[in-house]
């Protein structure tokens, strides 16, 4: 069973992010925008880095 977010979710509340960004900036955008437990805990769960893209936090997640 995978309780990730799909990458569609995860956009969803970091809309408007400006890349790069670390993990630190993405989760409070995502805590700003009102997201649920689900994708809060599958961005806790990245790296401790700067992201370029919204395509590598998909990626990021997605190796779970």
């Amino acid at each position: 069973m995978n309780d990730l977010p799909t990458p569609i979710e995860v956009q969803k509340f970091l809309g408007g992010v400006d890349y790069p960004a670390d993990r630190e900036t993405l989760l409070s955008k995502a805590k700003d925008s009102g997201a649920d437990a689900e994708t809060l805990k599958a961005l806790e769960g990245l790296p401790d880095k700067t992201f370029d893209s919204p395509t590598a936090v998909s990626s990021a997640i997605s190796r779970d």
